[in-house]
């Protein structure tokens, strides 16, 4: 049984790889998305991460599509209090920013979609820096007070607006930030380390990295002179055959041969034991695809194989 591990502050406990949901509703159809949910959770998984802007970007969507997938796998499976479900505000066409009414509106509207009365952990998911911060989270207290959100987080966030949020609820009192969800990977770790990192560590808080496998291209499906049709091709070609890309994947595929282990694996296992880091995100479109990413659970790099990571990505 795979130790489960303490959202920040919070009494949130989740297993080591939150799993996307960005996939349901778009890559994956209802019956596909059941399936991927049943092997995740049947492996120990509990944490599952989606948006209620997902998916908004496929022709005949409106948003909130992954959600309703998610609502009713949880009505159909009668799991809901087994499962951690994050969600964000922000983004969806209709409640987009991050004003007071906009984040009760839109909180009212993912708790229909999911079908259940609470939000385990409830992102903004963009920053709007035209919102005072006293009112974002003046909002989301109100959430957790009314018992409707049980744990709050940011993602997109500068370093400083996420210290002043901080600063204002030791202050006075309201509900805490208690986890950062970065963009962060291998081939991005300029997004995350440095300023932003260090208000995370500072402050207690859990990261659950978004783009952990670099949509796609830290898996090794993606290299020079491979054509590879894939929705999300568009969001790699920036890394594949480039140096620093072919770099890391040469360091990936010597140490997944030293563990007998996959690609994807080797780099989720880098990320998850970054400081700060608690559970990193992946979405798997297929069933096929999980056991890849479970296995980030029980992989452990050696200090040797973190070390020429960190060189081969530097």
């Amino acid at each position: 049984m795979t130790p489960l591990r303490s959202l920040g502050s919070s009494d949130l406990e989740v297993f080591p790889l939150s799993l996307g949901g960005n996939v349901f509703g778009w890559t994956a159809d209802r019956a596909t998305s059941f399936a991927v949910l049943d092997a995740y959770t049947a492996a120990g998984g509990n944490f599952i991460d989606t948006a209620d802007a997902y998916t908004a970007w496929v022709d005949g969507n409106k948003g909130g599509e992954s959600e309703t997938l998610i609502g009713e796998w949880l009505a159909e499976r009668g799991n809901r209090s087994d499962v951690v479900v994050a969600t964000k505000v922000g983004a969806h066409p209709e409640f987009k920013g991050l004003s007071a009414a906009t984040i009760k509106g839109a909180a009212d509207a993912s708790l229909k979609r999911l079908g259940t009365d609470y939000i385990d952990l409830y992102y903004t998911h963009f920053d709007d820096t035209s919102v005072p911060v006293e009112e974002i989270i003046g909002a989301l207290d109100e959430l957790v007070r009314a018992g409707k959100v049980r744990a709050i987080a940011a993602s997109n966030i500068s370093p400083e607006r996420l210290q002043e949020s901080l600063d204002l609820s030791d202050r006075e009192g309201l509900a805490r930030y208690v986890a950062l969800q970065p963009h962060y990977n291998l081939v991005s770790r300029d997004t995350y380390e440095g300023p932003l990192q260090e208000v995370a560590s500072r402050s207690g808080l859990a990261a659950v990295p978004y783009f952990g496998l670099a949509a796609g291209f830290l898996t090794g499906k993606y290299r020079a002179g491979a054509h590879v049709e894939s929705a999300r091709y568009s969001r790699v070609e920036a890394y594949v055959g480039t140096e620093r890309g072919d770099r890391v994947l040469t360091a990936l595929d010597e140490i997944a041969q030293a563990h007998d282990a996959q690609v994807p694996t080797v780099a989720l296992a880098w990320l998850a034991a970054q400081p700060t880091v608690a559970a990193p995100i992946a979405s798997a479109r297929t069933v096929e695809q999980l056991p890849a990413l479970l296995a980030v659970a029980d992989l452990e790099l050696t200090d040797a194989e973190l070390s020429a990571l960190n060189t081969a990505s530097a």
